[in-house]
Order: structure tokens, then C-alpha cells, then sequence
């Protein structure tokens, strides 16, 4: 069985943790992620501190296992939910597009362990500093808004830069992702992808389909001009915006703009046209309907077996 450090740091039985998937990573996926042994995680997205506190209170009747809340830091109700999750007792709190530094006194008080995404070294020092728990080291394979560095590159620097355990993330979904990850220096890896297709994942059946039809070609990266890339599956969405990113009669307000509401159109329309579909390029390897647990446990005896066969290439 693979035992981590995040597992004790956590409470979890598996080192896996849950991407925090806008519109996506509601209760109903989280509970089924705790409830299998991994960390599930609410998104709690722009979405006000009222739905995020009944998220929470569903997601506690579904599992009594730990369980955490995404926080994305740009977030307008970002000052009321940081409230939220120390009021109903969240034990843990990643966090996104920000510095979570101002949070960190009450939530550390409140004995949440916070774990920050990080896309770089010096971010991840300062997340140690400010008294993180762990950092998720997130490569730029991984679907929705991303980093320049791969995930290879990034989880060795950040391990050796930092004393508090990372968490892999960014083209991670099967036990060869894993096993890797845990060589490159983390104690466990974070998948959103490859839960997009979890029985329990609320996203809409089109927006499945695609994932589990896409190809290694199939993701692009748009959004580079505004400074901050989001990767997606293509569709005419993408690349239009791709197209008018590179116009430059086009504004950025009006880029902004023609963005706006895309991914809610996805993953709760199924509008597959003119909805952003955010996947990470290793949506090519995610090919059946699983139930949370079955995926959890297959990653997990898939890195199992490898690392045990580790002694076979050294002499």
C-alpha cells in the first residue's frame, strides 16, 4: 500500500487528492473522493458563501471523512468565504489566482491545513513562509488556468526548495503519473482530468463525451495575452477566442468578454460550441466511466506495482 507523509498531514488513506474543478468539484464529487480514501474538494469557485456553505453541509452528510474547499483567491466573495470554511469546520483549503496570505492567521488558527497551487520556486518558498502546509506543484499540462513550467520540470525544483510536502499536479491520471510524481520528489499527486469521468462528477453527459473522446492533440492553451492561459479541449470556442487573441483590433475587455460564461455553457449547459471545455493534455488517457473509488484505487495499485518493480533497471 503507498503511505505519504499527506496522508498523515491529511487524514486520508490514499494520496490522491481532487482537482478543484470550477462548476465541476461540487459535494457530490468531493464525498465520493473522501469517501474512497482520497481528499475530495468543493470548489467554491465565484460562487457566493451561501452555496458554498451548503455545499459543504451536503457534502458532510454524504462522507465523514476529511474533505477540502478551493478557494480562488480573484474570487468577489473571496473575503466571505474565507469565512465560510472556518465556520463550518472545513480541515482543508487549497487555494488559487492570489496570495493567500491575509487568510493564513485565521484558517491556521481554526486548524486548517492550507495548501496553496503554486506554477513556480519562488511562490512556493512564500507559501512555506506564510505557513502553508503543503504546496500543489501544478504543471502547465493540466486543464483550466495554468503555469508556464511542465510538471517534470517544476515538482523536483519545488520539493527541493521547499521543507513542507508537495503534491504533483498537471498531467497526472493513472498509477505511471503517479509512481513518477512520487520520484520527482512529491508525497502524492492532485488529478482533476481524470475525474471529469467519475460516476459521481455532476458535469454535464457532453461534456464527458469529449473528454473521453479526445485524442493527445485535443488541448490547447488560450488566454496568454490577458496573462493568465487557460487549457481546454478544442471546439469552436477555443479556437475563435485563440483567433481573436491574436487580433489586434480586438480589445482585451472585449476578449474578457467573449470569455465570459464560456465554462458554465460546458459543464452545465453541455453547450459543446460555444462552452470552454477545460481539460489537461492528458485527457487522451482518460477513456471510461469509472466510479471515484475504482479510479483511486487503480492509480494507486498501478504506481504500487511499478515502484516495486523499480529494482529491475538498477544493477
Amino acid at each position: 500500500m503507498i503511505d505519504s507523509p499527506l496522508c498523515s498531514l491529511l487524514g486520508i488513506q490514499y494520496p490522491v487528492l481532487q482537482g478543484g474543478m470550477a462548476w465541476i468539484a461540487d459535494a457530490s464529487l468531493a464525498a465520493a473522493v473522501s469517501e474512497a480514501g482520497g481528499l475530495g474538494i468543493i470548489s467554491a469557485m465565484n460562487a457566493s458563501a451561501d452555496w458554498l456553505r451548503e455545499e459543504i453541509r451536503t457534502a458532510k452528510k454524504l462522507t465523514g471523512r476529511p474533505f477540502g474547499v478551493n478557494i480562488m483567491l480573484m474570487s468577489p466573495h473571496v473575503e466571505d468565504v474565507a469565512r465560510v470554511v472556518v465556520e463550518e469546520g472545513v480541515p482543508v483549503v487549497t487555494t488559487g489566482a492570489g496570495n493567500p496570505g491575509k487568510h493564513m492567521g485565521p484558517w491556521k488558527e481554526a486548524g486548517i491545513k492550507v495548501l496553496p497551487v503554486v506554477a513556480s520556486v519562488a511562490l512556493a518558498r512564500m507559501m512555506q513562509r506564510s505557513g502553508a502546509s503543503a504546496v500543489i506543484a501544478e504543471g502547465g499540462e493540466s486543464g483550466g488556468h495554468i503555469g508556464e513550467a511542465s510538471t517534470m520540470a517544476l515538482v523536483p525544483q519545488v520539493a527541493s526548495a521547499v521543507d513542507i510536502p508537495v503534491v504533483a499536479a498537471g498531467g497526472i491520471a493513472d498509477g505511471r503519473g503517479m509512481a513518477a510524481s512520487l520520484m520527482l520528489g512529491a508525497c502524492g499527486v492532485q488529478m482533476g482530468t481524470r475525474f471529469l469521468v467519475a460516476d459521481e462528477c455532476t458535469v454535464h453527459e457532453n461534456y464527458k463525451a469529449r473528454v473521453l473522446k479526445a485524442r493527445d492533440i485535443d488541448t490547447m492553451a488560450t488566454g496568454r495575452r490577458l496573462g493568465h492561459p487557460v487549457r481546454c479541449i478544442k471546439n469552436p470556442f477555443s479556437r475563435e477566442f485563440l483567433r481573436k487573441e491574436y487580433d489586434s483590433s480586438v480589445t482585451d475587455e472585449a476578449l474578457e468578454a467573449f470569455g465570459g460564461g464560456a465554462l458554465y455553457r460546458a459543464a452545465k449547459e453541455g453547450d459543446m460550441e460555444t462552452g470552454s471545455i477545460l481539460a489537461g493534455q492528458i485527457a487522451g488517457m482518460v477513456t471510461r466511466r469509472q466510479p471515484a473509488a475504482e479510479i483511486i484505487s487503480e492509480v494507486c495499485a498501478e504506481a504500487e506495482v511499478l515502484l516495486k518493480g523499480a529494482s529491475q533497471w538498477v544493477k
